[in-house]
């Protein structure tokens, strides 16, 4: 009986650690044993590792700036680009429109490009695509309100039917070629119809915030989709690019809405006319006013061409919700008084040619600013436009507006993220690299060193600039090569045919002025046979500097006389003697260094 229970005993103490052997043998995500590969087959599979391509990111802009934002992402022989942006010229680029990216590396591998995916419709993403179009025909992939803008700019190109426009849903996935899949996910930010981009690549998911900001109370109440970017970070997300524009500021942004309701506080009991000036582009800012508007029962008139092709187009579109006879022309304002109208306007950035800084001058032809009118400044300075905007709110004043702007109050909140915003995407994606993107470099910097405290390591924080190749799989990541990036400045009709030369001569004429010297010898003398003639321009009024005028062609007439003594007939040392003799004869009697073109006739 003891025996019989001892081996009971024995029995169920070899179960147990059966059971317990068997409980510490390790499966995989499916349940089954984990089976020991044989050392030749893990050779072979590591020596795999090393022949599968890398995909590549190459940033042709954004970078180290702000605006002019496209990034190329290539995988053996086929490419997809995200968005085509501009940005606006520099002070020292004199005569300039536009600055766009330089897309050489584009153009000599056309044949590979499967597409243009675009995150949203502002200028800094979607300004360059009519210009990309020119030289090269994709296919862009974009949500409804984006393709809206964009066929706005294709319309003015007459580019819109040679196009093929492809209008996706926020939530959807395309496929691209055999290599790549985008998927859209809805984000927020200052423009309806913002994605990020989920960009499922043979050796990982990228995943491309846009531009973006964490807004719990969007205007249009389409929150982003939190929950798919945390299954994506579940998943395994290879690297994240994230934007970087509010870097530096810590905390969060305020919601849109917030500005709703300043709005409603400077409309109540207002008797006066407002005008609110604002980016033609914030639909959702757009929006807020609006919506004061139709509460405080006021008609609203639209000026600067930006802003009534794009309320035009978000209204046609359902992404501005108003009654019908809300706008009115802004020829029909004389048939309101003061009290029942809202102008909104371009021009919060004090640019020249604005329809508020010619409001501010006085040299527009429908709008006259008054003691009676509240000017409303919803925005804030891009960096270096600071004394624009400065300028235009000192001559407001100087008329005798009310003017109120977000030095006073809360009249605007950024559409980018802070450093909790930033950290939260960190923490739902959890990536393997992480690369900062659409900033300066020290907003990028900043945006790294956020990464390193939610725990990314350094060596994994890759910071990119413009034309530099990342090379990258599931094992490694380095950079590699540098191709051929830029910007190409838009003048008129011209493109890129302004250059550093010609913007360096602009500057010295800006700044020195111009002298222009004719002179007819005769071919077989080379005597002086008329002139010279002194021509300025920009240098000194000649009714009140004679003295000079008269100098100056006696120096010409000195130097032509040495030229004849010596027999130089040669037209080109004469005009190099020239110039450089009556430069340095203008700058001892000036200290000013005009550009001096001699132009020769013979007869």
């Amino acid at each position: 009986m003891l025996e019989a229970k001892q081996e009971k005993k024995s029995n169920e103490n070899n179960t147990t650690t059966a059971l317990k052997t068997r409980k510490k043998r390790p499966y995989n995500k499916r349940t089954k044993p984990i089976k020991k590969v044989p050392e030749t087959t893990q050779k072979r599979q590591d020596a795999s590792i090393f022949k599968k391509s890398k995909l590549k990111i190459i940033p042709l802009g954004g970078l180290h700036e702000i605006g002019k934002n496209i990034t190329v992402f290539e995988y053996e022989d086929e490419i997809i680009v995200v968005d085509c942006g501009l940005t606006f010229p520099e002070d020292d680029m004199l005569g300039v429109d536009l600055v766009i990216p330089d897309v050489t590396y584009l153009v000599k591998n056309q044949e590979k490009i499967k597409g243009l995916v675009v995150t949203h419709g502002h200028e800094d993403h979607i300004g360059g695509i009519p210009y990309l179009l020119k030289q090269i025909n994709v296919p862009i992939y974009a949500t409804k309100l984006t393709v809206g803008l964009i066929n706005n700019k294709l319309e003015e190109h007459k580019l819109l039917r040679s196009t093929e426009m492809h209008t996706v849903e926020q939530g959807q996935t395309i496929k691209l070629g055999k290599y790549f899949k985008v998927e859209f996910i809805r984000s927020s930010h200052s423009i309806p119809d913002s994605v990020m981009l989920a960009i499922n690549t043979p050796v990982g998911t990228i995943l491309h915030t846009g531009d973006f900001k964490v807004d719990y109370t969007p205007i249009d109440g389409q929150r982003m989709d939190f929950g798919r970017i945390a299954e994506l970070g579940n998943q395994g997300i290879l690297a994240l690019m994230s934007d970087s524009t509010n870097a530096e500021r810590k905390g969060f942004t305020m919601s849109e809405g917030f500005v709703g309701e300043v709005f409603d506080k400077l409309f109540t009991n207002c008797t006066k006319r407002i005008v609110v000036a604002t980016f033609a582009s914030n639909v959702h800012r757009i929006q807020q006013i609006v919506n004061s508007a139709v509460k405080f029962r006021r008609k609203i008139a639209i000026c600067g061409r930006s802003m009534v092709n794009i309320i035009n187009t978000a209204r046609e579109l359902g992404y501005i919700n108003c009654p019908d006879d809300i706008f009115i022309d802004i020829d029909m304002m004389g048939t309101y008084n003061d009290e029942q109208l809202v102008i909104i306007t371009t021009g919060s950035q004090g640019e020249p040619m604005s329809a508020l800084t010619r409001m501010a001058a006085g040299e527009h032809k429908k709008v006259k600013i008054t003691q009676n009118d509240l000017v409303i400044i919803s925005a804030t300075p891009i960096p270096g436009n600071e004394k624009y905007v400065s300028k235009v709110i000192d001559n407001l004043m100087q008329i005798g507006a009310e003017v109120v702007y977000s030095a006073l109050t809360d009249v605007h909140v950024s559409g980018h993220a802070c450093q909790e915003e930033q950290k939260l995407i960190l923490s739902l994606t959890r990536p393997k690299y992480f690369i900062p993107v659409h900033g300066e470099y020290h907003q990028l910097v900043a945006h790294s060193e956020t990464a390193e405290l939610m725990g990314i390591p350094k060596k994994d924080i890759f910071m990119m600039e413009n034309g530099k190749t990342l090379e990258l799989n599931e094992y490694e990541a380095k950079f590699t090569t540098m191709v051929t990036n830029g910007k190409i400045l838009v003048d008129g009709l011209g493109i890129g045919d302004v250059g550093s030369i010609v913007l360096r001569d602009r500057q010295h004429l800006s700044q020195d002025g111009l002298i222009v010297i004719v002179l007819t010898l005769n071919s077989s003398t080379g005597e002086v046979v008329a002139g010279p003639d002194v021509i300025s321009r920009g240098f000194v009024y000649v009714r009140e500097s004679e003295n000079l005028m008269e100098d100056v062609k006696l120096v010409i007439r000195n130097e032509v006389s040495k030229c004849e003594e010596h027999g130089i007939k040669d037209w080109t040392t004469i005009k190099t003697a020239l110039k450089d003799n009556l430069r340095d004869y203008i700058f001892l009697k000036t200290k000013r260094n005009p550009m001096i073109i001699p132009i020769i006739m013979e007869i």
